[in-house]
């Protein structure tokens, strides 16, 4: 398999040659207030590089995605800026626990989310982003209120054994996952954040009473409980459990790594139900920054053309910038069976993970 799309170094010299016009430039608006986001199904184009003064501070990132996903091109965005950033990683939802612990003392310019649910939890500290940054991305991408953006697009999967296994096999909804036959054979990862944001979702689409009877019900299928996305892939394609639930990009990491060979593939539910729902990581600036200019700067970067081939190529997430194929592996976004829910309403982290407490599956 032809691992990348683009090597790092050829990104490193397409995003330092993007903006090394940065540095030096004195243009910025900060301090102005921000235009709201317009009412445009999906972006005409990526943000403009438009030359801002580099204001020689340190950026602090609190990031909820992982440091090898991420770290890489963060560098990038140093080397070609000339601007320090310095990361605390964590759980996307303990940073967004810490960012309100913290308040208007947190020294966090830019707050760095797996999902958008924990971005909602902590929008009231958001500051409202400039016009060109969230119309980059398509408008379900991004904050209606106009405080946080989109980086990178990853969909709700299936994976499952293709030893033991076809697409035909499997239900056409998660739903069908509470039957018996599916006993001893189910891994999840109810701690993760992108899988609470699936079950904040069932609880728009379903309810609370049918979300909870999903939850009980897969706890009764005895589900082996597994920290993360990496591990159920893994797990699956050793063929040690036959389906789990996982964000779509874990295996086509594994792929990378191992061929695409291995005893494991996504599968999309046929129905449009939370089980295949297209969630954002994403990012907002913290409105007590003292370098909104560099923050956005930060943001201006990330969704640039080089950037998002980053996301596609290194971390197999979907691109949501036009212009950017995504990786030939996956399908069409728009072929998607997802279902229509707002990103926004997914803040309820709080009622969801009381939901999986009481069904048993967290403590």
């Amino acid at each position: 398999m032809r691992q990348f799309l683009i090597h790092r170094k050829t990104i490193g010299i397409a995003l330092a040659a993007l903006f090394l016009t940065v540095i030096g430039s004195a243009c910025g608006d900060e301090g102005k207030p921000k235009a709201q986001p317009t009412d445009v199904a999906a972006p005409t184009s990526a943000p403009s590089a438009t030359p801002v003064s580099a204001q020689k501070r340190t950026l602090v990132v609190y990031s909820g995605r992982s440091e090898s996903l991420i770290a890489p091109v963060i560098k990038q965005f140093s080397e070609a800026t000339g601007i320090e950033v310095q990361v605390k990683y964590g759980a996307t939802s303990a940073l967004a626990a810490t960012l309100l612990e913290e308040g208007a003392k947190s020294p966090a310019d830019i707050y760095f989310a797996q999902d958008p649910g924990d971005l909602g939890v902590v929008k009231g500290m958001l500051t409202a982003l400039p016009i060109d940054v969230l119309n980059a991305v398509p408008a379900w991408a991004r904050s209606p209120e106009g405080r946080w953006v989109g980086i990178s697009g990853r969909a709700r999967v299936v994976v499952y054994n293709t030893d033991r296994l076809t697409e035909a096999d499997l239900p056409d909804s998660v739903a069908g996952f509470t039957e018996p036959r599916w006993k001893d054979k189910i891994g999840w990862a109810p701690t993760n954040a992108s899988f609470q944001a699936m079950i904040s979702a069932m609880r728009i689409a379903w309810g609370e009473q049918k979300t909870l009877a999903w939850v009980k019900g897969i706890q009764a299928n005895q589900p082996k409980v597994l920290p993360n996305n990496t591990s159920i892939v893994q797990a699956v394609a050793r063929g040690e459990i036959e389906v789990g639930f996982a964000n779509h990009y874990y295996l086509h990491q594994l792929m990378a790594q191992q061929g695409e060979d291995i005893k494991a593939r996504n599968y999309f539910t046929r129905d449009a139900d939370p089980g295949s729902i297209v969630l954002v990581a994403g990012a907002g600036v913290l409105a007590t920054s003292q370098s909104k200019e560099s923050a956005e700067m930060f943001l201006r970067f990330m969704l640039s053309a080089p950037a998002q081939q980053y996301f596609v190529s290194q971390t197999h997430e979907y691109p949501l910038v036009v212009g950017v194929a995504k990786d030939r592996l996956l399908p069409e976004l728009d072929k998607l069976q997802k279902p229509d829910i707002d990103l926004a309403r997914l803040d309820d982290v709080k009622g969801t993970q009381a939901l999986l407490r009481q069904a048993g599956a967290i403590p």
